[in-house]
């Protein structure tokens, strides 16, 4: 009980030095965690990708559609099982700032996305509606969208404004999942496309293909793109995974900066603690050469030292994690239909908490081995 007491009265005998020290501890702890959650937020598409789907698209950009009737010839390759295919819409709710993914997809989709959990009423009617709409529960929550409201959606793509009813709202099967996506029939688009601009009808942005045996991708792969090579419009077929990171390939640059400010900013805490418990410890040069004088060995005074700051650091760490949390999600409400998969993963946490002790630690080590180290005379010299 002695320790404990004398580390705690140790740590708050300087509060204003010590409470600066935590909340630069928080601060340091809650960006480190937010940051990191961006990384994985970036990430999150390709992480829940399933590796028994394919994706298919032209050869040259994403940009371009491929035929329709491909869907047939994809359906002959051995090992695939099914074929859906959508096309990006890219419409604006109300306002310009109201973007959020937005499918047209083929009626075999669903059936390919098991992660998207909707009920048989819902999924039943969503069918039988030409101009019936599905959302993911985060989407409608942050609109407000109920089962049977009218959702207008001005296109960009394709102009006017296309108004759909919401037959059903998905929730995730996982955490991670998507639940900030808005589908609709891929045939209401074709037939309007078709009735106003016949050359770009029968068009699909890309294809989806479920594997008979994940196993098979590369070959599976290699055989639709040997179907159409040489064609007008060949393609690229790659795992959904592979798809997914192409777009996180485009953003690499920022990624890489954004992690490297992370653990900047636990560096740049760690310099601060550091001065801190270099100058409690020079403070102390006499308390510790009079523990000596009474008995007390090097290690003694030097576990000391080290259980302050870790203290010091373990409970702003603490409440920097706890931060995290409302932090995550007030930006999550701000930018969720950018960055879907938003939110504080165990992994975040323990790392935070890995940094809170490493600064502690790192921190104490130069002024713990000072302190060891200080010959008893001149510690009792220093108290003069």
């Amino acid at each position: 009980m002695f320790v404990p007491l004398l580390v705690f009265r140790n740590a708050f005998r300087h509060k204003l030095r010590t409470t600066l020290t935590v909340v630069g501890i928080i601060v340091a702890i809650t960006a480190f965690g937010m940051l990191r959650t961006i990384v994985d937020a970036w990430y999150a598409g390709a992480n829940a990708s399933s590796s028994a789907r394919l994706v298919t698209r032209s050869s040259v950009s994403l940009v371009f559609s491929l035929p329709l009737n491909y869907a047939q010839k994809i359906r002959q390759v051995p090992g695939v099982t099914s074929v859906g295919w959508a096309n990006w819409f890219g419409g604006v709710y109300q306002t310009e700032r109201n973007f959020f993914a937005q499918f047209a997809i083929s009626p075999s989709y669903l059936d390919m996305y098991p992660e998207f959990v909707l009920s048989d009423a819902e999924r039943k009617a969503f069918v039988a509606d030409r101009v019936g709409a599905i959302a993911g529960r985060k989407l409608a929550d942050k609109f407000g969208w109920k089962v049977g409201d009218q959702i207008p959606i001005r296109g960009t793509i394709y102009p006017g404004t296309w108004t759909f009813t919401l037959r059903g709202i998905y929730e995730g099967a996982e955490e991670g999942t998507d639940t900030s996506t808005f589908f609709f029939h891929f045939d209401y688009l074709n037939e309007s496309v078709k009735r106003q601009f016949p050359r770009r009808g029968d068009q699909a942005g890309v294809f989806i293909e479920q594997l008979r045996d994940p196993d098979e991708a590369a070959a599976v792969s290699q055989a639709i793109d040997t179907t159409f090579r040489n064609s007008l419009a060949e393609t690229l077929t790659e795992t959904e995974k592979a798809f997914q990171l192409g777009f996180v390939a485009m953003s690499e640059a920022i990624l890489l900066a954004i992690q490297a400010v992370s653990y900047v900013v636990i560096v740049i805490i760690m310099a601060v603690m550091a001065n801190t418990m270099a100058m409690t410890a020079r403070e102390r040069y006499g308390e510790y050469a009079t523990f000596k004088a009474l008995g007390f060995s090097n290690g003694f005074v030097a576990m000391l030292i080290f259980a302050e700051s870790l203290g010091i650091a373990v409970l702003g760490g603490a409440l920097g994690i706890a931060f995290t949390f409302p932090m995550a999600e007030a930006f999550a409400s701000t930018v969720g239909s950018i960055l879907s998969g938003f939110h504080v993963s165990e992994e975040t946490i323990a790392m935070q908490f890995a940094a809170a002790v490493v600064i502690g630690v790192v921190a104490a080590a130069i002024p713990a081995w000072n302190a060891a180290r200080v010959r008893i005379v001149d510690g009792l010299r220093a108290i003069g």
